[in-house]
């Protein structure tokens, strides 16, 4: 992996680029001092100094005292696991301590961005308490079969409509084939939320997020229709 690919991946730990730059730096060269790092990375050396002593302060690096003060980097999967766990703790800190949101659950809502999108969507699974009905190109499953296999788990309905056969199962999970190569979302969550648009895997994706009744109600029957659909053309086959 390039190493510009691998400090945009540390800066979403927390690191600032030229801290990310010095941090890989140690992690090839054990043991080594201010003035090193200086030279073979070519940051000034007051630079250099500062971004280590915030590296120590972050978990991501030890300082070895001595006549040369030099330093070590903690192992990445430590560092990043530490930084997840201390995440976490201030998570439920925030979730404890923040006044909650009224939610309008009548409104719609824009969502832009693949990347947002599958965010809305994690997030929508972990608020399911009966069932869900999730029409998808089938791509995108492998992305999300974690969260299909806890919602089985929890005894939760999962239904899915997909365009090609799963080249893996998943058990109690009931799955249509629609055999339409599309790239839309369609995503209903216990009959009360809706989540559609484009599924392409691109920046301008762009979802629709609603509760509003009537919309969600005819969302509902659309998807209904659609698995009729497929359930009689399978008769016509069989």
């Amino acid at each position: 992996m390039e190493e510009n690919t691998l400090i945009s991946k540390l800066m979403k730990f927390g690191l600032t680029r030229q801290a990310a730059s010095i941090y890989l730096c140690l992690l090839s060269n054990n043991e080594i001092s201010g003035y090193e790092v200086s030279k073979i990375t070519g940051i000034s050396r007051s630079n250099v100094y500062s971004a280590l002593a915030g590296l120590v302060d972050d978990g991501a690096a030890y300082l070895l005292e001595g006549t040369t003060n030099k330093y070590v980097a903690v192992d990445i999967e430590d560092f990043c696991q530490n930084k997840i766990r201390h995440l976490m703790e201030t998570k439920k800190e925030l979730i404890q301590e923040i006044p909650k949101m009224s939610v309008n659950s009548e409104g719609y809502i824009t969502i832009k961005g693949h990347r947002h999108i599958v965010d809305k969507i994690h997030s929508m699974f972990e608020h399911v308490e009966y069932r869900i009905y999730i029409s998808i190109p089938s791509k995108y499953i492998e992305e999300f079969r974690t969260d299909f296999e806890m919602l089985l788990r929890e005894g939760k309905k999962v239904v899915i409509l997909t365009d090609n056969p799963l080249k893996k199962d998943i058990d109690g999970c009931v799955i249509y084939i629609t055999g339409k190569e599309d790239e839309q979302l369609k995503f209903i969550v216990d009959s009360s939320y809706v989540l559609t648009g484009d599924m392409c895997g691109l920046a301008a994706d762009t979802c629709l997020y609603c509760g509003q009744k009537n919309f969600v109600k005819v969302f509902k029957d659309s998807l209904s229709n659609e698995i009729k659909l497929i359930e009689l053309m399978n008769k016509e086959k069989n």
